[in-house]
């Protein structure tokens, strides 16, 4: 790419950003399939590691203090890779029943996409489902309105997050490079450090993120003041990942990736 062309890419992550408000589908099937085996983990640790890809995120689960007392509690051993593979079958035959029926677009995305292309960009995408769950999540979400240039799984790059290969992977399909020219977009700690980690910008999103931990529902019905400090504590934890703008919903990332062009532009003209 040319300097002075500003945002060409946008990389969007998917549940949480822009389908399944809250990230409610794999927030769910988590919780069922450890409860099944005898584990019992909070909402909030439950997402602390979500964006990860699933194994991975099991055995995050399983690594932490709680996760580890828990297993030795219930099965008197400590857990092995085994163990991680057979809760992970359960997890993926599970979500695969339910995650089309999550797969709806998150309010504000289609018209947001839309305007993002209509200002020249295109639409990349990365996930911690698998190619084969995301065989039902978009024609789904096609359905009902949002359509992604290309899909990058993490079984295709063999690398989750936080590592940036599934976004160079984004970069290499659209041919857009270098990654000063692309934003990663996303609602979760690993999203942000993808894009760091990739030499691009980073955009957290607060509401109907997995970080904020909110149904829609939990969210309008919230208390101002509450819901003003949850937003907060997520910002923070955003922008310690290395965020470089924090917007309140989709409809604000139109803007911010203006003011994304405008940092550009000063940086090359500082160079």
């Amino acid at each position: 790419m040319e300097e002075g062309q500003g945002i060409q890419l946008v990389v969007f992550d998917w549940a949480g950003t822009t389908v399944d408000y809250g990230s409610s589908a794999p927030g769910n099937v988590f919780e069922r399939v450890f409860s099944d085996a005898g584990i019992h983990f909070t909402r909030e640790e439950i997402n602390r590691p979500m964006g990860m890809e699933k194994k991975a995120h099991i055995r995050e689960l399983l690594s932490s203090e709680n996760g580890n007392r828990q297993w030795k509690e219930v099965y008197g051993r400590s857990w092995t890779e085994t163990d991680v593979d057979e809760l992970y079958e359960k997890f993926e035959g599970c979500l695969g029943k339910v995650v089309a029926e999550y797969s709806i677009p998150i309010p504000g995305v289609a018209e947001t996409v839309e305007k993002l292309r209509e200002n020249g960009l295109k639409i990349g995408s990365t996930t911690g489902y698998t190619s084969q769950i995301m065989e039902q999540v978009i024609p789904q979400a096609e359905k009902k309105g949002y359509k992604a240039d290309c899909v990058v799984t993490p079984d295709i790059t063999k690398a989750s997050r936080p590592s940036p290969f599934m976004l160079f992977e984004c970069m290499r399909q659209m041919n857009v490079y270098p990654p000063c020219h692309v934003v990663k977009v996303g609602d979760t700690v690993v999203d942000i450090q993808e894009g760091k980690n990739a030499g691009a910008w980073s955009i957290g999103i607060l509401k109907g993120s997995n970080l904020l931990g909110l149904t829609s529902l939990e969210y309008e019905a919230m208390e101002e003041e509450e819901l003003k400090q949850r937003k907060r504590r997520a910002a923070e934890a955003y922008q310690k990942a290395g965020a470089d703008i924090v917007i309140d919903t989709i409809l604000d990332l139109p803007e911010a990736i203006a003011e994304l062009n405008r940092r550009l532009k000063q940086r090359e003209e500082e160079e």
